[in-house]
């Protein structure tokens, strides 16, 4: 099992601040966030990976919801896994209160930006971005 924590960042245009995942096929666009180290508070997770990969630091307005998903063994990023994995994501609305863009170095992601969403809809994105949006009320249509 998987837990992690990421935030839906918007600013005053209604961009989206998406990070560009690279550990998986391709890379992808996601959410800012990732996986709780042990023993690690989830707000606490997504603060602190918000911070690692666009560089921002943020307050986290509330919590928009949990998905849950079951990744069968054949469609892990690591082919070679015998067994599913489950993942638990924790979604939160947040707010920008320092910092500034920039990338992660050595890290899961290597790009982080805004995106209106226009532009979102023609990225290549992993469905929790989809998922996400939906769960703070941004219509992509």
């Amino acid at each position: 099992m998987r837990v992690a924590a990421y935030a839906v960042i918007t600013d005053d245009d209604g961009r989206v601040l998406l990070a560009r995942w690279t550990e998986g096929r391709r890379a992808s666009w996601t959410m800012p966030g990732g996986g709780l180290e042990a023993g690690e508070d989830p707000a606490d997770a997504a603060r602190r990976e918000v911070k690692e990969e666009t560089g921002y630091k943020v307050v986290l307005d509330e919590l928009l919801g949990i998905h849950s998903r079951v990744i069968p063994a054949g469609q892990r990023v690591a082919r070679d896994s015998p067994s599913p994995l489950h993942t638990l994501r924790i979604v939160y609305r947040a707010h920008i209160v320092g910092g500034r863009l920039r990338f992660e170095k050595n890290g899961s992601t290597d790009m982080a930006g805004w995106f209106d969403l226009e532009a979102i809809g023609r990225l290549q994105r992993v469905k929790l971005v989809d998922i996400a949006l939906g769960m703070a009320g941004i219509d992509r249509a």
